[in-house]
Parts: C-alpha cells; sequence; structure tokens
C-alpha cells in the first residue's frame, strides 16, 4: 500500500512535496514498468483515456517536481499532478474493489495502482510532456547538469521575498511549504529577505540543501530535517515525529538551536515559520 503522505502529515491537508512524487515513480516502476496493464477508470471521468491505454506496455514512470509521467508503448503519457486530494493505493492480490472515486485503476496479474482525487489526470503526446517539463524549474532530486547554476540564475533575478520564490515551480520544482521553511532555517536565511538580495554562494548553499533534503526524503518516505545532536539523538532514524522539523508549524515553540521563539507569518496566502535568531532579518 502507498499513499502519497509523509508521516509528518498534519490534521489539515497539504499538497505532497516532490520527494512524494519520485518515491511513487520509483516504487511504482518496480512493480509496472516493462508490463501491459489493464486499465479503467470506475469513476467514469478518465474513461476514454483509459481505453486508449488499455492493454499497452507501460515503458516508463518519471517524476519532475510534483508531476508524475506515465509513458506507455505508443508514447501516450499519462500526466498526473495530485493536488491537495489526489492519493495512490498499491495493492496486491486478492485485490480490493475500487472506491467509486477512483479514477484510474491498473492492473496487472500481480499488482494493482488506484489513483483517485487529482487535481489532474490526463493524456499527453510527446511534445506536450515536452512543454509541461519546461514550465518547471530545475528539480533538486533529479539534480542535472547545469541545475545548480540556473537555480541561482533564476532567484538571482527575482525581487520577491525569498520564502515566496521558494514557492514558485518556475523556480525550482518540488519545493512546498513544509521543505521551504526547513531549508532556509537549516541556511539561516529569513524567509522575507528579497531573493536578488541573496549573494550566488547563499543561493548555492540554498540549492545544495535542497538535493540533500529532498533526496533524503525520496530515500525515507518522509520529511526529517534535524540534526539528531539538537535534540539528543544519535540518529535521524531515532527522532519522534514531534522532534522531526526545526521550524515548519512550531509557532511559541522554542528553537531547537537557541530557544528563542519560532515566529510565522502569512507571506503568500500560507505561512511560513522561522526563528528570529537563527534567520535574522
Amino acid at each position: 500500500m502507498l499513499a502519497p503522505v509523509d508521516s509528518n502529515s498534519q490534521k489539515k491537508m497539504r499538497m505532497p512535496e516532490g520527494h512524494v512524487l519520485h518515491r511513487a515513480a520509483r516504487l511504482q516502476g518496480k512493480r509496472f514498468n516493462g508490463h501491459a496493464l489493464s486499465v479503467s477508470s470506475p469513476q467514469g471521468r478518465f474513461s476514454d483515456e483509459a481505453k486508449q491505454l488499455d492493454g499497452q506496455t507501460l515503458e516508463t514512470i518519471f517524476a519532475k517536481g510534483k508531476h508524475i509521467f506515465y509513458r506507455f508503448e505508443s508514447d501516450d503519457t499519462m500526466h498526473v499532478h495530485l493536488g491537495l486530494f489526489g492519493k495512490y493505493r498499491l495493492n496486491k492480490p486478492p485485490f480490493p474493489e475500487p472506491s467509486p472515486n477512483c479514477r484510474v485503476l491498473m492492473e496487472t496479474d500481480e499488482n494493482q495502482l488506484h489513483l483517485a482525487g487529482p487535481n489532474q489526470c490526463r493524456i499527453l503526446d510527446a511534445g506536450e510532456v515536452d512543454d509541461v517539463l519546461a514550465r518547471l524549474g530545475p528539480d533538486p532530486i533529479i539534480n542535472a547538469s547545469g541545475d545548480r547554476e540556473e537555480f541561482i540564475s533564476r532567484m538571482h533575478k527575482k525581487k520577491v521575498p525569498v520564502g515566496r520564490a521558494l514557492m514558485d515551480q518556475n523556480l525550482m520544482a518540488g519545493v512546498g511549504n513544509v521543505y521551504r521553511s526547513e531549508l532556509l532555517f537549516q541556511i539561516g536565511v529569513h524567509p522575507w529577505r528579497k531573493a536578488n538580495e541573496l549573494d550566488p554562494e547563499t543561493l548555492g548553499e540554498l540549492w545544495d540543501q535542497s538535493v540533500a533534503e529532498l533526496k533524503a526524503g525520496e530515500r525515507v518516505g518522509k520529511i526529517v530535517t534535524v540534526e539528531p545532536s539538537d535534540v539528543g539523538a544519535q540518529k535521524r532514524s531515532e527522532l519522534t515525529k514531534t522532534e522531526s522539523l526545526y521550524a515548519y508549524k512550531r509557532h511559541g515553540d522554542p528553537c531547537r538551536r537557541c530557544e528563542t521563539l519560532i515566529r510565522h507569518a502569512d507571506i503568500d496566502g500560507r505561512n511560513a515559520w522561522w526563528c528570529p535568531t537563527c534567520q535574522p532579518k
């Protein structure tokens, strides 16, 4: 069973961040890549597209940012953006009956993938896939050659707070509200500092920290940013849910490093959290 939610989930819904989609692509790919799939749409909203894909061999599953792509032998690609409510479920036989809201059901004899509630689910041709990918900024999990320099260049042109810029998927693909607060805490940058006022060295440090943290999140399936020594532990795997983050949703709690109370404020319609001492403005 696989649902794109990490163990730090709060009661309020939030959109899965990039590590969740990359992890889903990797784990689903192990089960479905190279197999001819039975594809259907129990809900009915993807019925025509499901008929187009039914019986085809799935060549690969890949992700960029908060988007995931399923490329079939025909070069048709199913593009999914989960949004706030999209969820995956992986099943082994005996397969359960799909729920009434199942948008896409993909099956082999050994595995079943149940997708419900995505914000976007459509078939794209190769050119349309390229268009979607081109609109997205560099992805720190992919971390391709030149991505670090591209990120620094794009951020250095923005006259908006870095806490806002980090959420712009055209500048960096995959970072959401949790990683925004955590990454800026880790490198000691206040979320209201203007992106274009940060020197290239600081922006490079922000990229490097993003690569390290999102790859770690993809590997373990949850967001844990705290250095164990900051809470008296030896390994990240020992940390509890309440010990796993530095700033996100810790308003009024003492900073794990200096004991100053964590603050928060709305920066782009969503809250950002920071430590006034560790992240001076």
